[in-house]
């Protein structure tokens, strides 16, 4: 059996549990207390019951308290996996998507995600997926295509001034006369 990992002297069980009252993430109080109730004395797998988990991830917890302090506790958002693009490819991708395709170049009239994953990859010899491509293309600002474009110097009141109206669905009859009623 390994000996335990000693806890940095700067805090006392006062002091992380004195954290834990002013923490907004209840996740990282379950952490403070855990850490806390190793710092009054008690057992490993005390804290691992306080913690609601197992020995391994308490260590985890010490491990990163240690190294950081209450704060590296925190719930932490997951990394994720790393972009195929870099930055020279994401530059190459905005120029040919504002400059447009040339149909005689490039065989198409209009850029979809498949066709730029085709550029790409006779470019750079990149092979991205559409999600990938897509997911790359709504991080730099760019929206999908929709099915009926608006020229971008469209005036919204001219266009309104030309609308055809139709009457209402429903009027009001008119008041019958009273010389009509018997």
């Amino acid at each position: 059996m390994s000996v335990p990992i000693k806890l940095r002297g700067d805090f006392s069980a006062g002091d992380v549990r004195a954290v834990a009252r002013r923490c907004k993430d209840g996740a990282q109080v379950r952490r403070l207390l855990a850490i806390a109730t190793i710092l009054d004395g008690h057992s490993r797998s005390d804290a691992a019951l306080v913690g609601g988990v197992t020995r391994q991830i308490v260590r985890d917890w010490v491990v990163r308290f240690n190294a950081e302090g209450p704060d590296g506790l925190m719930t932490r958002k997951a990394p994720g996996p790393t972009t195929i693009l870099n930055d020279r490819h994401r530059r190459a991708l905005e120029e040919i998507i504002d400059t447009g395709p040339t149909p005689a170049i490039h065989g198409v009239v209009r850029w979809r995600i498949i066709d730029l994953g085709q550029w790409l990859w006779d470019e750079f010899n990149i092979s991205i997926s559409k999600q990938a491509l897509g997911h790359e293309l709504r991080t730099m600002g760019y929206r999908k295509l929709s099915a009926r474009p608006r020229h971008h110097a469209q005036n919204l009141a001219n266009i309104a001034i030309f609308k055809k109206s139709s009457p209402p669905v429903w009027r009001k009859s008119a008041k019958p006369s009273p010389k009509a009623r018997p």
